[in-house]
């Protein structure tokens, strides 16, 4: 069970760096616990862009008569089979992933990896009873659902983006507690779909680091589609009744039959053994510099894990930097041109720096 390098994490970060370490002549071995793919593939962007395109169509066919096109009285939608669609391309495109790892020559392990330690130049990793000997070590454990500490919320059954992704039924009504990215999305499938939306946001405008004037041109669209938004507002308790807010130093009662908490993510960092090699944190995540190295010259971490930047594509470039350097090559991650995109319908993206920070 020697290998040139393992790595923790089948998301996007993991299963490219699985490919191009493998691709390199590298011994590869791949842990992942769960589903190849990640939370990208498997609850995540995949799914949600999904549903939203299905969204888009309805959208787009209930205003069909302007352009001459008609459309049947009485024309509907069928959730289980939007909901059908996606989970056949989620195993369509896992499977896709996993054949392309195995094909350059990469072992995957479906079991959790845990580091042991250090001895002679080389790491220990448990998984399944197994010990593994690995030369490099590259942590791609990505990240969970921030769940905030709100009174009640334990209560009662809530949804997070990987349960919002598997409904066969739509309910009346909905309150969103977070309005970045991820909310907003979810704002504009249910929206699409009938659903009465309302999202909570803590701070003056939705969609936290984009460009504040495209952000407020979105809401503002949707507004008019029929969103409620109440910005600058805290929920300070949840119940059966719905979402208690407080805005302004009065609180208000927003009744909801279901609620979606979208607050942000955090990094993935216990239970993976990282403080048996001493590793440097930062923030919220693993310190790594511009060639994705830890605090250990021979630990590596990309994706999620580093805080940086919770998104897919940056994660794939990261895990390209990082084997790049361990093969010798001159690479280095560069986060000032990482695009941004929101699927909203309209769509929103931005890239570089905002009017706000600069």
């Amino acid at each position: 069970m020697k290998y040139d390098i393992a790595i923790i994490g089948g998301g996007p970060a993991g299963y490219t760096a699985a490919e191009r370490a493998a691709a390199n002549g590298l011994q590869t071995v791949l842990f992942e616990k769960k589903a190849i793919g990640g939370v990208c593939l498997n609850e995540g962007c995949i799914p949600t862009k999904t549903l939203l395109y299905s969204a888009k169509l309805w959208d787009n066919m209930k205003g069909a008569s302007k352009y001459g096109i008609l459309v049947p009285d009485g024309s509907a939608f069928d959730m289980k089979k939007i909901i059908d669609r996606k989970d056949q391309i989620v195993k369509k495109l896992t499977g896709g992933v996993k054949m392309t790892v195995n094909s350059y020559g990469a072992v995957i392990v479906p079991q959790e990896a845990v580091i042991v330690g250090e001895a002679d130049g080389r790491f220990q990793l448990s998984a399944a009873g197994e010990v593994y000997e690995v030369t490099y070590l590259l942590v791609c454990t990505g990240s969970d659902t921030l769940i905030p500490p709100i009174k009640g919320l334990s209560e009662i059954d809530y949804w997070t983006s990987k349960e919002a992704l598997e409904i066969t039924t739509l309910p009346y009504s909905l309150v969103i507690i977070g309005g970045g990215v991820i909310g907003m999305e979810f704002a504009s499938f249910f929206n699409s779909m009938g659903v009465q939306v309302h999202v909570v946001e803590m701070m003056p405008e939705v969609l936290g680091a984009m460009d504040k004037e495209t952000s407020g041109m979105l809401r503002s669209e949707y507004q008019k589609r029929g969103v409620n938004f109440h910005l600058n507002a805290k929920v300070i308790e949840v119940g059966k009744e719905g979402v208690t807010i407080e805005k302004e130093g009065k609180t208000a009662l927003i009744e909801a039959e279901k609620v979606l908490v979208s607050v942000g993510r955090k990094a993935n960092l216990s239970q993976v053994g990282l403080d048996k090699l001493n590793i440097e944190l930062l923030r919220n995540g693993v310190k790594v510099d511009e060639h994705m190295q830890t605090s250990h010259p021979r630990v590596y971490a990309c994706g999620d894990i580093t805080g940086h930047s919770m998104l897919a594509h940056t994660a794939i470039r990261e895990s390209e930097v990082a084997v790049n350097h361990i093969l010798g090559m001159e690479d280095r991650m560069n986060y000032d041109c990482v695009p941004g995109v929101v699927y909203t319908n309209p769509e929103v993206a931005g890239v570089g720096k905002t009017e706000e920070e600069l």
